[in-house]
C-alpha cells in the first residue's frame, strides 16, 4: 500500500480526532463515576492524533495498536450481544485507522525515516522489535485505563483498586520510557503485566456504563496478554545480554 499516503494519514488523524472529541463530549454528562475514564480515553486518542499529525516515529505503530484495540472490542461485543449498529461503526472506524496506517509507503513517513534511527543507533531488527512492542502497547492501553479508572462498587482503596492503580502507573511510565527508547521501560511494563495478570485472576468487577456494563476482569486479562506480548520481542536480546555479563 504505497499509494495515497497523505490521504490515508488524513483519514487516520480524522478518526483519532473524532474519538478524542467524542470522549470529551461524554464528559459533559458522564454516567456516575466514569468521568476519569472518559477523560483518559480522550487523551489516548489525542496522543494518537498529535503523533500522526506531527509525524513522530512511533505514531504509526501506536495508531495501529489503537485501531486493533477497537477491532478486538468489537469482536468481543458482537460475540456477546450480536451485530448492533454501534459496534459495527466502532469496529469499522477503528479498522480504518489500522488499515490506513499500514504498509511500507506509510512507514517511510514515520518509522522508516533515517534520522531517528541514526539518533538512537537502531538497526532494522531493533526497529522491528520496537514496532511490534509499541503496537501491542497501543492495543493494551484502552483496556488498562478502563480497568484502572472505571467505577467500582463500594469505596476506599481495596486490593483490586490498588492493583489497578499500580498497573496504570507502571504502564504509563513504561509506555513513556518505551517511546523514549529507555531500557528501564521494560522493567516497568513487566511490573504492569504482572499486576494486570493478578487483577485478571482476582476476578475483577462489573462496571455499569449507562445501559451497558464493562467486565473489568476481562479488561485486565486482555491488557495483561497484550502488554506481555509487547515484551516478547525483547526477550531474546535481554537473554543474550544477561548471558554475556
Amino acid at each position: 500500500m504505497k499509494r495515497f499516503v497523505g490521504e490515508r494519514r488524513a483519514i487516520a488523524a480524522a478518526v483519532l480526532a473524532f474519538y478524542s472529541f467524542v470522549y470529551l463530549l461524554l464528559l459533559l454528562n458522564p454516567p456516575e463515576g466514569w468521568a476519569k475514564a472518559f477523560g483518559a480515553m480522550s487523551g489516548v486518542y489525542a496522543v494518537g492524533f498529535l503523533g500522526v499529525v506531527a509525524g513522530y516515529f512511533w505514531a504509526r505503530w501506536y495508531a495501529i495498536g489503537l485501531g486493533l484495540s477497537g477491532v478486538i472490542t468489537t469482536a468481543v461485543s458482537l460475540w456477546q450481544m450480536g451485530p448492533e449498529p454501534i459496534f459495527l461503526f466502532w469496529g469499522g472506524t477503528h479498522g480504518a485507522i489500522a488499515l490506513a496506517m499500514w504498509g511500507e509507503g506509510m512507514s517511510r513517513t514515520f518509522d522508516g525515516r533515517d534520522e531517528w534511527r541514526a539518533r538512537f543507533h537502531m538497526d532494522e531488527g531493533a526497529v522491528h522489535r520496537l514496532g511490534r512492542a509499541v503496537i501491542r502497547v497501543g492495543v493494551s492501553l484502552p483496556y488498562i485505563l478502563l480497568y484502572a479508572l472505571a467505577p467500582r462498587a463500594g469505596s476506599g482503596l481495596d486490593t483490586e483498586t490498588l492493583l489497578a492503580v499500580g498497573a496504570l502507573g507502571l504502564a504509563g511510565v513504561g509506555t513513556w520510557g518505551l517511546f523514549r527508547l529507555r531500557t528501564w521501560s521494560l522493567v516497568a511494563l513487566t511490573g504492569a503485566t504482572g499486576l494486570l495478570a493478578v487483577g485478571a485472576a482476582w476476578g475483577g468487577s462489573i462496571a455499569p456504563a449507562g445501559t451497558l456494563a464493562v467486565d473489568l476482569g476481562a479488561c485486565a486479562a486482555i491488557a495483561a496478554v497484550m502488554l506481555g506480548a509487547a515484551l516478547v520481542p525483547f526477550a531474546r536480546p535481554v537473554a543474550q545480554y544477561l548471558r554475556a555479563r
